[in-house]
């Protein structure tokens, strides 16, 4: 299947800016079942691209400056990217981080109390660990469901579980969490959905994978209550949102933003 993205990251300042850096991860790992990327492009109006790289997770990373004085940035990602059948195992783990890192707590997924709790009601009646942890999927969406505008990308594990609801950020990192409290590396990953029931979309995606030995990592979108398939597009994988965040920055000076994301996903 081969999926078609453009992704426009529209920033609108009420000032102009002295300036700006942002950090972007918005280009398709290749990998096993994701190998060919057709055209993929990411072109800049208000700014420039200073540094290409591929971080310590394998992500490859663009810096891009805002020129000063500028009041808009816009950022357009478009491609087509080749998936080919896969049941959302990734297979075994890869790069330069060892395996052990996906068990360091970060500030956004230390488990305490709720996740202790979490884990602690799923019980031992499973056939192995793969069947406990789509249990535990299930269970993250049955106590918090989806729900926009409750959460924001700041919000902790332990604070999302103590809320009325969240987005696939807190649910992928409240999974991550959960397998790392029960032995498991977890990570990240930010990336692109094909709807079934729409083209346009207001935001990216992300999901959870862990690692289960002799298989290797595995994919779990929690929010949709199933691993990743051919409709997926794997971008940037970290230990939470912030290490693989599409767009992340820094600007000085006292201009407010304005952000709209306008995104579409076809086949």
């Amino acid at each position: 299947m081969r999926l078609r993205v453009e992704h426009i990251t529209h920033y609108r300042y009420d000032s102009p800016v002295r300036y700006a850096l942002q950090q972007v991860k918005l280009t398709p790992k290749e990998r096993p079942g994701q190998q060919l990327i057709h055209d993929w492009t990411i072109e800049i109006e208000g700014g420039a691209q200073q540094l290409h790289y591929t971080d310590h997770h394998g992500n490859g990373v663009d810096l891009i400056a805002v020129n000063g004085g500028t009041s808009e940035l816009v950022i357009r990602c478009t491609g087509e990217v080749e998936l080919i059948t896969w049941d959302g195992v990734i297979g075994p783990h890869r790069g330069a981080m060892p395996l052990w890192t996906f068990l360091r707590p970060t500030p956004l997924t230390r488990a305490g109390r709720g996740v202790r709790s979490l884990t602690a009601e799923l019980g031992r009646d499973f056939a192995n660990d793969i069947e406990r942890a789509h249990a535990l999927s299930a269970l993250i969406l049955d106590k918090l469901p989806y729900r926009i505008g409750v959460t924001d990308a700041e919000t902790t594990v332990e604070q999302a579980l103590a809320g009325e609801g969240g987005v696939c950020q807190d649910h992928a990192h409240i999974f991550i969490a959960a397998m790392r409290h029960l032995g498991h590396p977890a990570r990240y990953v930010s990336g692109y959905l094909m709807m079934n029931d729409r083209t346009r979309q207001d935001a990216t995606h992300g999901w959870a994978e862990a690692h289960f030995e002799h298989i290797g990592w595995i994919g779990f979108d929690i929010s949709n209550g199933h691993s990743p398939d051919r409709r997926y597009i794997r971008v940037a994988t970290g230990l939470d949102y912030r290490d693989a965040a599409p767009v992340r920055g820094m600007r000085y000076g006292a201009a407010q933003e304005n952000l709209v994301v306008q995104l579409q996903v076809q086949q």
